[in-house]
């Protein structure tokens, strides 16, 4: 897997910007502006569906959402980048993988938010079981984003990872 994203980063000269004396740093704003949308949207919408600001209509405030989008689609971008160029350094970084994980229970979370709660969430008046429902997919949805920017923090704690990861053998 290593030697697969780094041919990659090689191939498509990702490797030669980000080892460049700017690339690491640029593409590292780009990641911070991306998640800032990202969790700024989202969170937002998670905040008014937790009784925030009850006076901003739902519709309204989820119309943020595709900046959101827009964000995730930013970091999944520069995210790439990153572990391309340096794959031993996230492979197997604990902190890594748990950011992994937290970007999956939230993308679950998203999933289920909308096939089950997110429509009726939206009617003025909403049954109490379903603001209930929907508060507790907000509350989810902020505690794994939260998990996700502190995973990605303490990404570099974790350097070199080859002695905290006892599974990656």
């Amino acid at each position: 897997m290593e030697a697969a994203l780094l041919a990659f980063s090689e191939a498509t000269g990702i490797y030669a910007f980000m080892t460049s004396p700017w690339g690491w740093p640029f593409i590292e704003s780009l990641h911070f502006i991306g998640l800032s949308l990202l969790v700024g949207c989202v969170g937002l919408f998670d905040l008014r569906l937790l009784g925030v600001a009850p006076a901003i209509p739902l519709p309204a405030l989820h119309r943020l959402i595709p900046f959101g989008v827009l964000g995730f689609g930013l970091n999944v971008v520069t995210g790439l980048m990153f572990v391309s160029t340096m794959p031993d350094q996230y492979l197997y970084n604990p902190s890594f993988q748990s950011k992994l994980l937290c970007m999956l229970l939230a993308g679950l979370n998203m999933a289920l938010f909308y096939g089950t709660t997110f429509q009726a969430a939206l009617q003025s008046g909403a049954a109490p079981a379903v603001m209930t429902r929907a508060r507790v997919f907000a509350a989810l949805s902020l505690l794994f984003w939260g998990g996700v920017i502190v995973g990605g923090r303490l990404i570099t704690f974790y350097r070199p990872p080859y002695h905290w990861c006892f599974w990656c053998g």
